[in-house]
């Protein structure tokens, strides 16, 4: 059986008690597992994970962390756990090493096991340029970049992190992103909220959205995509664009949208449920004297599934989900 390391039940939390930014919720999180909670912002994703780290109390409904409540056993607790948020805590006189050697001696950490990590984290984290460079003269990146190596320091069994990414270049994005990996691989549980819907495809074992403070799937990422193992995203482009060919498209049953090209040169975009017959779609439009000159099929992705839950209030350039009015 699966041994929970986190474990929600009814959980409600109220800044003013008349409307709740987190809504009843439950759920369990498995020791080794790197779980995602996504959602649009002002869903609860934020106010979960503080609750989750004892930083503000529910208004009611149960949370154990490491088997123990965390109304009664906060501060062993802590000493447990490593926590990533969005706002940052470095010490802005300090230099990036400073602040790393700062953060080890709080954990008791020794001289010796703090300078081989500080080492191994600047290194992986690429801040040796930086290591003597006062933090209020770096960039938001190489910020946000030692803020995450920081908490790295001390050792810990659950690891919550809150939107890690923001700020990233994508070379730096996947290296995180893949010592988060590596940890998992050592037996550490992560708890990981996000906006990116391509790092949580990534990284994660089981996925929860949650919208509106309740939580509409809670469920492993690998079964959850099987129920849209049928969807696809296609690109295709014709040797030319006719409005009789776009209009025969938007009538086929199993074309569940289709965008039309903004040229001749672009493509159409479609969403479809069934390949088998798309294909044979193709065949016949190829018989009738259409020439292909491109084709891209994608299998669903959390984005596709995202798409399905949140519709029009999707914003893919963004990847994130409008606010409600």
């Amino acid at each position: 059986m699966d041994e929970h390391v986190i474990e929600v039940k009814d959980l409600y939390v109220s800044y003013d008690k008349k409307r709740f930014a987190v809504n009843g919720i439950s759920f369990n999180v498995n020791k080794g597992e790197v779980f995602g909670f996504l959602g649009p912002n002002g869903a609860g994703k934020t106010t979960t994970i503080r609750t989750l780290t004892s930083v503000i109390k529910p208004t009611s409904g149960s949370v154990k962390i490491l088997s123990m409540d965390i109304m009664k056993h906060s501060i062993t607790i802590k000493s447990k756990i490593g926590v990533i948020l969005q706002s940052s805590s470095l010490e802005l006189s300090l230099n990036v090493e400073q602040n790393l050697y700062l953060y080890g001696y709080m954990w008791n950490r020794s001289r010796k096991e703090i300078t081989e990590k500080v080492n191994e984290l600047i290194e992986k984290f690429e801040l040796d340029e930086f290591r003597k460079v006062q933090v209020s003269e770096l960039s938001i990146g190489n910020r946000r970049k030692l803020q995450i190596a920081r908490e790295l320091i001390h050792d810990f069994e659950i690891l919550f992190v809150d939107e890690p990414t923001t700020g990233l270049d994508p070379v730096i994005r996947k290296k995180v992103l893949d010592y988060f990996l590596e940890l998992k691989r050592n037996g550490k549980t992560i708890f990981f909220t996000t906006h990116q819907l391509e790092d949580a495809d990534y990284l994660c074992d089981t996925v929860a959205i949650i919208n509106k403070g309740k939580i509409v799937i809670n469920e492993k990422k690998d079964l959850l995509k099987t129920r849209y193992k049928n969807r696809r995203k296609v690109e295709i482009l014709f040797n030319k664009y006719n409005e009789r060919l776009f209009d025969y498209l938007k009538g086929i049953d199993f074309i569940e949208s289709i965008k039309s090209p903004e040229n001749e040169n672009s493509f159409y975009e479609l969403i479809i449920n069934d390949p088998s017959k798309f294909m044979d779609l193709i065949n016949s439009l190829l018989r009738e004297g259409n020439e292909l000159l491109w084709l891209n099929i994608q299998e669903a992705s959390l984005e596709d599934i995202y798409m399905d839950i949140f519709g029009d209030r999707y914003d893919k350039d963004n990847k994130n989900v409008l606010q409600d009015n």
